[in-house]
């Protein structure tokens, strides 16, 4: 592609460019850019709304450009103040290194892989060996107005809400990052601007030319209210099964398809702008839209037979109310209580939920709502949960 092509792929529906004549120089060079992602290893799956930045980050490996992969082993443990009201718990070293490598194996559906197009390092290589001079350094390069400007910071100042010295060393640990790594480019959510923000001003200190910052919007989860989060359980995971992906992006409210036309398609931008005309010209059905999105959804990371299979079984369950044809076989023992069959059967993660569920008239055996918690009936119950949640339960 030429530089104007590039530009026009690589900014489109980015929210932040900073800036964008200084990434237009980078290109016109003719050599590959050093594009940076940083990426702390705190939860075991990755979702659609992380997928948002590593997809852009695809984008300038497909333009040619090298991914650098900054796998946050040791800020991770620090713990992002970003966007978070109250001090967050540290991770042991252990989980940290755990969650890591399940997001390497996750982050491979996404980037291209190969040594040529990417090099993944972890930040403990340059941050760990640090020593007390070099600390007290790497805060002497901001100041404590500069970080209380910081919109987060900020608020639970005002609010008397405690911040660890610890919370103000990490955007300068994640800005260092860049000075290590001679980032040409970094990317990221918006909740990151003032972190990458942070990497220009300690390269510049660092003489080096300073990253151009890119961001991306924080995609709105299945609530239709909070930005996706597993421990909000509003989100798709990218390794969920193609039945489960397809019935959750079915389940989004109407007013979230444009979003997740643009974030988490993978189309390109004249078929996403072509789409969302439609919709609003309301000549695209916010139903078949929304079909349109969990076909390819399903097909980015399971492939377009998949995706038909998916469509095909949620027609199945929810347009003819049957059962899927994998309904999974779960043994328990005579006297067991639906709310601790629900759990072992794996249609709650909680007996609480459980609990929940049955209360609600969400859990129906044969067809029919269980009505209380009690022992479940010797032999073979048929149990639904909501609309996507099968098992065959067996009291013996």
């Amino acid at each position: 592609m030429d530089v104007d092509q590039q530009l026009r792929l690589l900014t489109a529906n980015a929210v932040d460019v900073i800036a964008e004549a200084e990434l237009r120089k980078k290109l016109e060079r003719g050599t590959p850019l050093r594009v940076k992602l940083g990426i702390d290893p705190t939860a075991s799956d990755i979702h659609l709304g992380f997928a948002v930045v590593l997809r852009r980050l695809r984008m300038f490996q497909d333009c040619g450009h090298r991914a650098v992969l900054i796998l946050g082993d040791f800020t991770a443990m620090v713990g992002d103040p970003s966007g978070k009201s109250a001090t967050r718990p540290r991770l042991s070293k252990e989980q940290v290194d755990g969650y890591a490598e399940t997001y390497v194996n996750q982050i491979g559906q996404i980037l291209d892989m190969s040594s040529d197009a990417i090099e993944i390092r972890r930040n403990s290589e340059w941050l760990q060996p640090l020593d007390m001079q070099e600390v007290l350094r790497l805060t002497s390069q901001t100041t404590v107005a500069r970080m209380l400007e910081r919109d987060d910071f900020a608020k639970r100042y005002a609010a008397g809400v405690p911040i660890t010295v610890m919370e103000f060393l990490y955007p300068l640990l994640q800005g260092q990052d860049s000075v290590e790594v001679r980032a040409d480019v970094e990317l990221g959510g918006t909740d990151q601007l003032f972190n990458l923000l942070m990497g220009r001003h300690l390269q510049e200190r660092a003489d080096q030319e300073p990253q151009v910052v890119l961001t991306t919007p924080l995609l709105v989860g299945l609530d239709g209210t909070n930005k996706m989060s597993k421990s909000l359980g509003n989100y798709i995971g990218i390794d969920e099964p193609p039945r489960e992906q397809f019935g959750k992006v079915m389940s989004t409210p109407d007013e979230l398809i444009p979003m997740y036309m643009r974030y988490a398609t993978g189309w390109d931008p004249d078929r996403i702008d072509e789409r969302i005309a439609a919709l609003e010209a309301k000549t695209l059905h916010p139903n078949a839209a929304k079909r349109e999105v969990a076909r390819a959804v399903v097909a980015l990371y399971h492939g377009d037979a998949a995706s038909t299979a998916a469509e095909a079984e949620f027609d199945r369950m929810f347009k003819q109310e049957r059962p899927p044809d994998d309904v999974p076989v779960v043994d328990v023992s005579a006297g067991t209580t639906w709310v601790d069959a629900l759990v072992t059967a794996g249609l709650a993660p909680s007996k609480r939920e459980a609990a929940r569920l049955i209360e609600q008239g969400a859990v129906k055996a044969s067809g029919v709502a269980v009505a209380e918690n009690g022992p479940i009936p010797v032999g073979e119950q048929l149990v639904q949960v909501g609309k996507r949640k099968w098992a065959r339960i067996r009291a013996n």
